[in-house]
């Protein structure tokens, strides 16, 4: 083999190299996007504001809440169904509390079945958007506001949807700086209570 040829072959070796780690990185946010979009896998939409229109049609909503393994809170819903009108905006609380004598930081993922009514259900605001850290014995109700967007009975997959299911899982995560100091501080505060006890 010529040397010209063996830089033509480590050219295109070192190119599909180069697009294959493209992709691999590129997957991740565009697999996100599509989720999104579509309401693929489950994935809800996010909206400004409620629906204009509100349909006569109802549909149950239920709720459904688990935790990691190893993820100290109690996580539950408060009310285990809804039944409101597509298009109508509903509210529904879960429940956590943190029995641990520690803060502890949590994220929760979600996803609607059946799939096909992904896409149709909104959220418009909603504790998972954002990371929450219960303090010790606290105990908090978390608001989700949403609704099925009333598109959903022009579509042949979904428009016979009576039932969808709302999951949250909820996972531990770092604590924020700002809360570290203060774990640091109640662990301080402990062990200056255990000396003075002895």
């Amino acid at each position: 083999m010529t040397d010209r040829a063996q830089q033509k072959t480590v050219v295109q070796l070192v190119s599909v190299v180069v697009v294959m780690g493209a992709l691999a990185w590129a997957s991740v946010p565009f697999y996100d996007w599509f989720c999104r979009v579509t309401g693929f896998g489950g994935v809800t939409g996010v909206a400004e504001q409620g629906s204009d229109v509100v349909l006569d049609r109802t549909v149950t909503v239920r709720f459904d809440a688990s935790k990691e393994r190893g993820m100290p809170w109690e996580f539950k819903p408060v009310a285990r169904e809804v039944e409101i009108k597509i298009g109508e905006t509903g509210l529904a609380f879960y429940e956590a509390y943190n029995p641990t004598d520690r803060p502890i930081a949590g994220v929760a993922s979600f996803n609607v079945t059946p799939y096909s009514a992904g896409g149709y259900f909104e959220k418009i605001a909603c504790f998972c958007f954002e990371e929450q850290v219960l303090m010790p014995g606290e105990r908090v109700q978390m608001p989700v506001s949403f609704f099925v967007d009333p598109e959903i009975v022009e579509d042949p997959d979904a428009k016979y949807v009576h039932t969808i299911t709302l999951s949250y899982t909820f996972y531990e995560s770092d604590l924020p700086e700002e809360d570290k100091g203060l774990a640091a501080l109640n662990v301080g505060a402990d062990s200056n209570e255990n000396l003075v006890a002895r």
